[in-house]
């Protein structure tokens, strides 16, 4: 099984069209906004107005079964050219016969109204002009393959303009492939909830947090977050049968009930947190609300170091003092993570952790990933090394524990002192150097 060469090819709209597409059961439902749809309308109508020979419409990935092609990539697009020329009056538009459901019909008819309303505005010669222009100069690459697997390794290896996706956008992906028999409702609300999100914040939070994180408290390194790595974040596969992965499963469904149940008097508690970063988390819908989880959790340590501290206390002017910031967000974030968010108020928390990244700031004239690196790992010549804070907090059984860290004083040179001296009082003020 492999890429089919001889179907390897740039292919007409109307020679793509033609061709038996099918969807597949596993495929997202049908959500182009409105606005997407005109976006793609007056693109390729203003390529009609300039004349350009030849509109590419970007890649669209088959998978071939039997005499049939599942679309794996570009059925949002394929779906509103179908609308579009629909509406132009070609009812044979094979695609728009598969079986839709509710919520893809609802866009489907939103979209026919728009794009009639938008055709009602050109005259009959310029519509079949413009149907002509759509079904033979506008075109897309064809890559099929008759392995479904290998056609969700095209998909996840580029978006459809041919670039490479961003590690979130793999993940998303991935994981609605695990959502293949959930709810349809679902799936659109998850949609919508992720791409609701600021896709840049989206992806530092996994760049600069959950990856890192999930590697240094075991001692590793958390450098180099890309599209090769993200197997961290792929999870428990609901497939998965073996000991360990049932006991997760379990453990989640469990969490699950009970938040939806509400409180226990066994466990006196309320809501029980929901995600642990150094726990598996599951394949799925589970992963959506991990990411939404920790976004939340993001903003509310921001807002209490907002709180806590002043701005000569947290500089941000250089490059280093934004890595030494991000590492003490880090360190906050993992101690709520494994004691809850209150635990951050409790007797001198925040000021220990706070000693512990600032004190690297005004040891070290430069600071640089690599340096929050090693630091992170006790690997640091210069300070606090054999400590490796993140595999301590994971092995605390109490928040207490933390006072029971000893930190290095650092060797400081006068210039820090003046450059970071808000730093550097605040510190000595907590540590009575």
């Amino acid at each position: 099984m492999a890429l089919l060469q001889d179907e390897l090819k740039i292919m007409t709209l109307q020679d793509l069209l033609g061709m038996k597409l099918a969807l597949p059961s596993y495929q997202r439902p049908y959500t182009w906004s409105v606005k997407s749809t005109n976006t793609l309308f007056l693109d390729t109508f203003y390529a009609y107005q300039e004349g350009i020979q030849e509109y590419r419409i970007g890649s669209v990935i088959l998978h071939k079964e039997n005499d049939k092609y599942n679309v794996v990539d570009g059925q949002q697009r394929l779906t509103t050219l179908s609308i579009l020329l629909y509406c132009l009056g070609d009812e044979e538009q094979g695609l728009l016969r598969e079986k839709y459901n509710q919520l893809s019909n609802d866009a489907i008819v939103t979209n026919f109204e728009i794009l009639s309303k938008r055709l009602s505005e050109l005259s009959k010669e310029v519509q079949s002009k413009y149907k002509e222009y759509l079904l033979q100069h506008c075109s897309a690459v064809q890559i099929v393959t008759d392995s479904e697997q290998e056609a969700f390794q095209f998909f996840d290896s580029q978006n459809s303009r041919g670039k490479e996706l961003a590690p979130h956008d793999l993940l998303k992906s991935y994981h609605l492939r695990e959502m293949d028999d959930a709810d349809e409702h679902l799936k659109v609300r998850i949609i919508n909830q992720w791409e609701d999100r600021n896709q840049d914040d989206l992806n530092e939070l996994f760049k600069s947090y959950l990856y890192p994180l999930t590697q240094w408290y075991k001692g590793k390194n958390g450098l180099g977050y890309s599209s090769s790595k993200i197997d961290v974040f792929k999870g428990i596969k609901t497939t998965n049968v073996y000991n360990y992965a049932i006991y997760h499963k379990a453990s989640n469904l469990f969490v699950e009930q009970f938040n939806a149940n509400g409180s226990s008097e066994i466990l006196a508690t309320r809501a029980l947190n929901q995600f642990q970063l150094t726990q598996p988390l599951m394949a799925g819908k589970r992963f959506f609300n991990y990411a939404l989880h920790y976004g939340k959790q993001l903003e509310q340590i921001k807002n209490r170091i907002n709180k806590f501290h002043n701005d000569k206390q947290i500089p941000s002017r250089r490059s280093g003092d934004l890595y030494i910031k991000q590492l003490y967000e880090c360190a906050l974030l993992f101690f709520a993570d494994r004691f809850g968010i209150d635990s951050l108020s409790k007797s001198g928390v925040m000021q220990q952790l706070y000693s512990w990244s600032y004190s690297l700031r005004l040891t070290m004239n430069a600071v640089y990933p690599q340096t929050i690196n090693k630091y992170v790992r006790g690997k640091h010549e210069r300070l606090n090394e054999g400590l490796d804070l993140f595999s301590e907090i994971s092995e605390m059984n109490n928040p207490e524990e933390l006072k029971l860290i000893v930190l290095e004083q650092p060797n400081i040179e006068n210039k820090n002192k003046e450059k970071y001296k808000g730093v550097y009082e605040l510190l000595c003020e907590w540590n009575r150097w």
